[in-house]
Order: C-alpha cells, then structure tokens, then sequence
C-alpha cells in the first residue's frame, strides 16, 4: 500500500466571452508586481445582455504575452473580445474613498485568467488557440495532461492600432469563435 503526502484539490473554472479593459502592471508594497486585466464578461440573452466585471492577475506566460499585445489597442479605445477562463475566484470588499459612494462598502470579483481560447479586435479575430487534441494515443503518455500549446496568429501593429480595418470587416463578432 502507498500513501501520498501531495495535496489534491477540487478547481473551479469560469469560462466566458469579455470584452478586456484596464490592463496596468500592479505593484504592490510587497511581494513582485503582476500584470492585471479587468474583464467585463457578458452575460444573460443575446438581445439584453448584462455585465460581470471581474478584475483579473494574469497567470501563465502565454496569458501574459497575449494580453500584453492586446494594450495599445485598449488604450486605444478599440473593442478587444476574448474567449477566457478564470480560476481561483473570490470576492474582495472594500470601502469607496471618493466620488458619489465615498463611505460605502463595495465589493470586486476576483480571480486569476488562466486562459485565452481566441482574441477578437473589432470584428477581427487575430488569436485563436489551438484545439485539444482529441484523440489521447496521439500524444505521449508523459505529456497527456499537460496544457495545449498556444501557436498565436500574426498580428501586426496595424491589426492593432488602426480602427479601419476594424470597419472593413464586417464578419459577425462571434462568427469564427470556438465554443466552449
């Protein structure tokens, strides 16, 4: 009989669609600065959608690189889209310091984003993340649990930056997205 002194535990995943916002590298007192993302995730019927805003660390190099290239084109202004899944989520309260709630209590959904299944700017898609392989034997046996690689699609500065070419393509927002 062995036993196992390793800890087992039990995850929870949030998979959605967002729009991305705010993303600032934090720097906290202590501990090393992380990058992080606020997510504004849609929810509820297509014809009257509501918003779940989660504030998101940014785990992972792939996440990090991919979120990092979408920055100008939110501080642009521009429409980033992405397919998302979060982990470790929890809740945050704090009390407002200025504006029309100052005094009041407030809360923020927390969470760390894990991962990103495609990217749309504008109406273009410029990332989609390989699909799981399907079929266990194809992969060796050593490596059958690990993370899909992510192979990102050519991006180019003008992808990014110039609002045209968000208006020349008219393809519908969730046409080319993978499900869930």
């Amino acid at each position: 009989m062995t036993t196992s002194n390793e800890t087992q535990y039990f995850d929870l995943h949030v998979t959605g669609v967002g729009y991305l916002n705010r993303i600032r590298e934090v720097k906290p007192k202590k501990g090393e600065p992380f990058l992080a993302c606020d997510i504004a995730a849609l929810n509820g019927p297509k014809d009257d959608v509501s918003y779940v805003r989660f504030d998101t660390r940014v785990s992972g190099a792939d996440a990090q690189h991919l979120i990092r290239r979408c920055e100008n084109a939110v501080k642009a202004d521009r429409k980033v889209l992405i397919g998302f899944r979060l982990g470790d989520l929890w809740t945050d309260t704090f009390t407002y310091s200025k504006g029309e709630r100052a005094g009041q209590q407030g809360f923020s959904l927390k969470a760390r984003l894990l991962f990103i299944s495609w990217i749309k700017i504008g109406k273009q898609l410029v990332y989609q993340a390989e699909p799981k392989a399907v079929n266990a034997q194809a992969q060796p046996e050593s490596t059958s649990n690990a993370t899909p690689a992510l192979t990102p699609q050519p991006v180019t500065a003008a992808d990014i930056a110039d609002p045209a070419t968000e208006a020349a393509n008219d393809t519908p927002a969730l046409a080319a997205a993978e499900s869930f």
